[in-house]
């Protein structure tokens, strides 16, 4: 069982993480615009290599079966969320994923002291942002007001202070559009560095027509980015930042990024 601690962590620090077979339905996944049918094996192949790079940057990753009535259920950051003080079962906006949060409930009700429920609303983790100072939560078309508000109630039971905003227009997510790549600094798009939601923090944005690529994943010392990305990718190296690149071109034409792969948290118990 995880235990509670109020040591500061890095944001993007993470020893343990879940994440959930593709299923063979994936086909079926939701999506805002038709880029096509994506195809199992190459959804597996780019699942597999996410999953071979947490290992290696040094995440523990426990993998969770396939779910096949559920296509978009490998995308398991959306029905919870994960800290080192408990976990917090969501509501998914989209009614084809509404019942993946009690799916996962039992496996982490077996790991976490405390896991609450969301009792409002309708939100996805996808408009969760987890920042040093607060949990930033994107309102959406699939996270509401109701919802949004509930989640803060929830953050503030594990001793977390939030932020309600409102997500980039025609964005899926808040996450579609940024993530913390350290705990001062914020890739995203140039409409969301605009917006002023992040003032504050340093902010790198991403280059035209590479605005996918605001979803990267620090994980530890290395930050996972899209391999479709290339000025991104080397803007980023030029930084200092260590890049891996991942392929997603299948996960992308069902509207997915590298951080709604996993749930991820540091467990002190595991050190």
């Amino acid at each position: 069982m995880c235990q509670w601690t109020s040591a500061k962590l890095e944001v993007f620090r993470f020893n343990r993480a879940i994440v959930r077979q593709p299923a063979r339905s994936v086909a079926s996944g939701l999506r805002a615009h038709d880029r096509g049918d994506p195809a199992y094996h190459g959804i597996r192949a780019e699942h597999d290599a996410y999953v071979a790079a947490l290992r290696s940057a040094g995440v523990a990753v426990t993998e969770l079966p396939a779910l096949e009535d559920f296509p978009d259920s490998m995308f398991v950051e959306d029905p919870a969320l994960v800290f080192p003080e408990g976990a917090i079962l969501l509501r998914p906006g989209a009614p084809s994923r509404a019942a993946e949060a009690i799916e996962i409930a039992p496996f982490l009700r077996g790991l976490f002291e405390m896991v609450i429920d969301l009792p409002a609303g309708f939100a996805d983790g996808g408009d969760v942002l987890v920042t040093p100072q607060e949990v930033v939560i994107g309102l959406s078309a699939r996270t509401d007001h109701p919802g949004a508000e509930a989640l803060a109630t929830c953050l503030a039971q594990l001793g977390r202070q939030s932020r309600i905003v409102e997500a980039p227009e025609k964005m899926l997510h808040l996450k579609t559009a940024c993530s913390m790549l350290d705990d001062e600094t914020v890739l995203c798009t140039p409409g969301l560095a605009a917006s002023g939601i992040f003032k504050g923090f340093r902010q790198i944005v991403t280059p035209e027509d590479e605005e996918a690529a605001a979803n990267a994943l620090r994980v530890n010392d290395v930050v996972l980015a899209g391999a479709g990305f290339p000025r991104t990718i080397e803007r980023l190296g030029s930084l200092g930042y260590a890049v891996m690149p991942l392929e997603t071109s299948e996960i992308g034409k069902i509207d997915a990024g590298l951080s709604c792969m996993s749930l991820r948290w540091w467990d002190p118990a595991s050190g």
